[in-house]
């Protein structure tokens, strides 16, 4: 009976002992494995971190807007304040431009006034322009056109959709994707300049179209009062993280009494009603980052009104003087001196004048001192144009280096196509031949490029 209550107690004992054991074991177990979880969230948070400005470079742009400007700043590289600044070391003194303190951070509406200027340069930064002279008949005093519709542009699309809207007004069924699978067939690409909407207009539709730069305000309210609606381009600052971008409008009318054109966004609205009123002052000093450039699409019955309200195809010249008066309004304005470059460029190909490409480069050159937005050459591509002229090579490369550091900058075809010229032309054919390949291959079809590739003998 004794041997038999003392082997009961050791089993007993050895039973709890066991169960001890076990649930020890248990414990360590789950211990061990919350640490192994613990290890692998902090290996991988790190990990993030670390790769997450990579990971984020690579998804398409059409999946990036989506997400929050905040996450997107704090773990990508931000772009630069400004496009480079030349490096005027060496250039004859006479192409210098010397009437602005240097600034290599961008503002929209540059407050730094140079040392030279007077008192009366120190004007508010909306443009000022010579009286009309265009048409002498008194305009309506307001003007609303109807069956204009606004549409809610995809990713980057505002060119196609504003294209559409002018489309759909004259009886043209279509929509932004049709549109866009001819003039922006990649989705990732982030321009399309007027003229390439123009040629698809004029050669895939009956209607006529023209793009226009150097226009003035009473041209706008001269085509709205003949029933044209108007697209303009202009910059946008849309919120503080993304900072300036190039975006198409539609005006669908204008009230005097209200010092106001009737807009339509395809970004941001509304999306109900005839449009939004904006007012003449906010407009303007926007419409001037892009050469106060306007499109219209018309019927071919109203060609001769239309070349009677904005004159000769191709006049430069006028574009030109316009951004000349700027000037003298403003002189500390970048994109007063970026017109000028551009109206100049202009000119010089199409006269093939040497004095003219060293004036548009010198244009451009002080725009750049005084600070243009790093996106600038996403959209327009004068001042490749200029510096090529002018053998300024270096300066084609560094800004298109600078452009192309963004994923936006890196779909823009054209980039590549003047980075290829310059490569070319300081010898370095194989980096060239790959910057013509990558243009082509961004945009099939693009002749220069393919020409280019021709010429370099691959």
């Amino acid at each position: 009976m004794f041997t038999l209550l003392i082997g009961g107690s050791q089993a007993f004992f050895r039973i709890i002992f066991n169960h001890s054991k076990l649930r020890y074991a248990c414990a360590m177990t789950r211990r061990v494995r919350l640490g192994l979880w613990l290890a692998v969230l902090l290996a991988s948070n790190v990990a993030g971190w670390f790769f997450a400005p990579q990971i984020i470079a690579n998804i398409p742009g059409r999946w990036r807007f989506y997400l929050p400007p905040s996450v997107l700043v704090a773990i990508t590289t931000p772009l630069p304040p400004a496009l480079p600044t030349p490096n005027l070391t060496g250039l004859p003194t006479v192409v210098r431009p010397a009437t602005a303190t240097p600034t290599a951070v961008f503002s929209p509406f540059p407050t730094t006034i140079p040392t030279t200027a007077t008192a009366e340069t120190a004007v508010s930064p909306t443009p000022t322009f010579p009286a009309p002279t265009a048409t002498p008949d008194p305009l309506p005093d307001a003007i609303t056109l109807d069956n204009l519709h606004i549409i809610p542009q995809k990713f980057n699309n505002c060119g196609p959709t504003n294209l559409t809207i002018s489309l759909n007004y004259y009886g043209q069924e279509t929509d932004q994707f049709a549109v866009a699978a001819h003039i922006r067939p990649r989705y990732e690409d982030r321009n399309v300049t007027p003229w390439e909407m123009v040629d698809y207009v004029n050669e895939q539709t009956t209607l006529r179209a023209r793009a226009h730069s150097g226009s003035t305000p009473r041209q706008l309210k001269e085509l709205l009062a003949a029933g044209i609606p108007v697209i303009i381009e202009k910059g946008l600052i849309h919120n503080e993280e993304e900072g300036w971008i190039g975006h198409y409008l539609t005006l669908a009318g204008y009230d005097e009494a209200a010092q106001a054109f009737l807009t339509l966004d395809t970004l941001l609205g509304p999306w109900e009603g005839p449009g939004d009123p904006l007012l003449y002052a906010d407009l303007l000093p926007y419409w001037q980052h892009f050469n106060y450039t306007l499109l219209v699409v018309y019927l071919p019955e109203q060609e001769t009104a239309v070349s009677h309200i904005l004159g000769p195809a191709d006049n430069w010249q006028h574009a030109a003087d316009r951004a000349q008066t700027d000037i003298k309004t403003k002189p500390s304005n970048p994109f007063a001196w970026f017109n000028r470059g551009s109206s100049l460029a202009q000119l010089a190909a199409q006269s093939n004048d040497a004095a003219l490409w060293q004036e548009a480069a010198a244009a451009f050159d002080q725009a750049r001192l005084l600070g243009l937005p790093p996106r600038m050459l996403w959209y327009q591509f004068q001042p490749y144009e200029a510096y090529l002229a002018n053998g300024r090579y270096d300066d084609v490369l560094t800004l298109a280096e600078a452009t192309l550091i963004s994923q936006g900058g890196r779909n823009v075809e054209e980039t590549y196509y003047y980075q290829g010229l310059a490569l070319r032309a300081l010898g370095q054919t194989d980096a060239a031949t790959l910057a013509f390949k990558r243009a082509t291959q961004l945009r099939p079809g693009y002749a220069l490029a393919e020409q280019a590739l021709v010429g370099i003998g691959d």
